[in-house]
């Protein structure tokens, strides 16, 4: 089996969790699977290539599995009441990042030693510890960063959005009334400007950003069936 192929394994264990109802939950794995597909077409782009940077591949990739290791194995260790109504979002926000940074080197360390050299383990947990950074200037973590910000927009940062809504209780209503506010506060206008490397990823950020407004828009005319009130007046 190849190395990759063998890490590939080790993350889905480490990122699959188990339910109060002891069902599967695999929302971590779909999601480092997503991270891995934007990875890899990121290093590939024309501004990467001119500017000759050297790319890691097997860390970077490696590192992109592993993203998400600290949250699960603090969901696997925090109560079962927590695990009920988890996010990736919801329980980021609870645990510290320093914590979930060392629940991460920790869970690398005990499912890759004996199957990566442990100099690359350390490159591995470097370049998740310095995604988090904005000055970083290493670049697989720049790389981690944009793929990871970029499924913040559009329509999968909307099905997590509501994934978080459903599991909290809450109806479109909240959902449309949170999107709103964002637009208020500019806070995507700040993602956009402050989140993105690479000019060719915050371009097309911008534009999954548009399709999502798009979505919301349109929930917002059903939600309150302004299109039915046309209508009638």
């Amino acid at each position: 089996m190849l190395e990759l192929d063998i890490v590939r394994d080790l993350a889905k264990q480490a990122l699959t969790i188990r339910t109060l109802t002891e069902g599967l939950d695999n929302s971590l794995w779909d999601r480092a699977q997503r991270l891995v597909r934007n990875v890899e077409y990121i290093w590939r782009l024309p501004e990467l290539a001119k500017a000759g940077l050297s790319i890691d591949r097997f860390c970077l990739i490696t590192a992109t599995y592993f993203n998400d290791a600290g949250l699960a194995r603090y969901l696997q260790t925090h109560s079962t009441a927590a695990k009920s109504t988890f996010t990736a979002k919801s329980a980021s926000s609870n645990a510290n990042n320093v914590d979930l940074m060392a629940f991460s080197a920790k869970v690398i360390g005990e499912k890759l030693s004996g199957a990566v050299e442990k100099a690359k383990i350390e490159k591995i947990n470097r370049i998740i510890t310095e995604s988090s950074g904005r000055f970083t200037r290493m670049t697989e973590a720049m790389i981690l960063s944009d793929a990871r910000n970029l499924d913040d927009m559009g329509a999968t940062g909307i099905f997590n959005e509501f994934r978080q809504y459903v599991i909290g209780g809450k109806g479109v209503s909240e959902a449309v009334q949170n999107w709103q506010k964002k637009i208020d506060y500019r806070y995507w206008q700040a993602r956009l400007k402050k989140s993105f490397r690479f000019e060719s990823v915050r371009r097309l950020a911008e534009r999954r950003l548009f399709a999502a407004d798009s979505f919301m828009n349109q929930l917002k005319v059903e939600n309150t069936a302004v299109d039915l009130e046309e209508l009638v007046t």
